[in-house]
Order: C-alpha cells, then sequence, then structure tokens
C-alpha cells in the first residue's frame, strides 16, 4: 500500500501537517501532507508507468486521457509545475522540455508534401 502526498500549499485548508514550521525554514515532512488513500485507482499505479514517459503520439494521447479521471489530477500538475518536471504526462498534461504543450510530434522529420 503506498501513501500519494502533495504540497502543502495544495492541502485542503485546516488539514493538519507532519511538523511545525520552525525558524522560517519548512522541512520536506512540513511540505508534505497526506492525501486520501486512492492510489490504488489511480491510473498512473495501475497501468505501465512508461506510458507517461511514451515516445509515440498516440501513446501519449492514451496516457492524457487516463488522467482525465483520476481522483487527483490537479495536484499531479501542480506538483509537476512545482517541481518544474521536464518531460512526460502529469496532471493530464504533457510536458517536452519542461514546457506544457498540446501534442507530442512524431519522431523524424516531417513530410514535404502533405499524405493522401
Amino acid at each position: 500500500m503506498h501513501t500519494a502526498t502533495a504540497l502543502l500549499a495544495d492541502a485542503p485548508s485546516g488539514q493538519a501537517t507532519d511538523g511545525a514550521l520552525t525558524g522560517g525554514e519548512a522541512t520536506e515532512s512540513d511540505l508534505m501532507v497526506a492525501l486520501p488513500d486512492v492510489t490504488d485507482e489511480l491510473p498512473c499505479r495501475a497501468h505501465d508507468g512508461e506510458l507517461w514517459f511514451a515516445e509515440r503520439p498516440e501513446e501519449v494521447e492514451r496516457a492524457k486521457a487516463l488522467c482525465a479521471d483520476c481522483p487527483l489530477q490537479v495536484q499531479c500538475l501542480q506538483g509537476a509545475l512545482s517541481r518544474r518536471e521536464p518531460w512526460g504526462v502529469w496532471g493530464g498534461q504533457l510536458f517536452v522540455q519542461g514546457a506544457v504543450v498540446a501534442r507530442k510530434r512524431p519522431r523524424g522529420r516531417p513530410r514535404k508534401t502533405t499524405a493522401a
């Protein structure tokens, strides 16, 4: 069994933390707060983790679609943004070189002419 965590800033107001902030410096345990035990329902736990870092555009779109019903989608995206994740699907969004992009481009050179 795993415990999901998120940054304290993402926690509902009034929820207690593991430790107290001291001297204005936050420790890792101060910044993390336990989330409801829903890890068995999380698509990223139920499916192959490689899917969220896939090269093929159709696999990336599948990962994004699986994130749509995830109960931690918002927290996942906020965490990825705050950590400045360089790539992968996080919270239903695709990160490429640290930026959120709409679609993954296929590898290789683009065609010079349109395919019929």
